[in-house]
């Protein structure tokens, strides 16, 4: 598995992986399908330096998924504080990648400066829940009923965790 910082070239599968998860209902508050050039704006907010977007590749090359690092509130204080977002191909996951990519994040993140990663899950989404469990997130918040898909209310949790020398205290 390689990573390497996202090209415009990449966005439209990236979009294609996004918009594969819409009509689940456990990934995405987005309800419908977004287009390339909406999520445009997003792909050039990303900065190489501080707040990546990695692409991921098999031993083939081929993209099978991304991570993103977002500002968390866009406030100075909390700049060494970064919300992720992975997303594999559907053809790819229940294969371990999620694991291995997630495990890379919290390897890499010191080196861009972010002491603390979040990750905004819906409830009804054990797998990623107990994926970032595993690699030692906690619960921080639950939002109950916060958001509403299809008719139906949907909880978010916040799960958090301190990465680098932070993490040991």
């Amino acid at each position: 598995m390689q990573f390497r910082d996202a090209t415009l070239k990449d966005l439209p599968i990236i979009v294609a992986i996004y918009n594969s998860t819409i009509p689940g209902r456990m990934v995405t508050a987005d309800t419908t399908p977004v287009s390339v050039t909406a999520k445009l704006p997003w792909f050039h907010e990303h900065n190489k330096q501080t707040r990546p977007l990695w692409v991921v590749e098999n031993e083939e090359g081929k993209l099978i998924g991304w991570v993103s690092f977002q500002d968390f509130y866009g406030r100075p204080a909390y700049d060494g504080t970064a919300e992720i977002s992975i997303y594999l191909d559907e053809n790819e996951r229940g294969k371990a990648y999620g694991e291995k990519i997630l495990a890379y994040v919290i390897e890499k993140s010191p080196a861009l400066s972010i002491h603390t990663l979040l990750g905004f899950i819906f409830a009804q989404n054990t797998s990623s829940l107990n994926l970032f469990t595993k690699l030692g997130f906690q619960e921080w918040a639950n939002l109950p009923g916060i958001a509403i898909l299809d008719g139906k209310e949907c909880s978010l949790k916040i799960l958090g965790r301190k990465v680098g020398i932070e993490e040991n205290k």
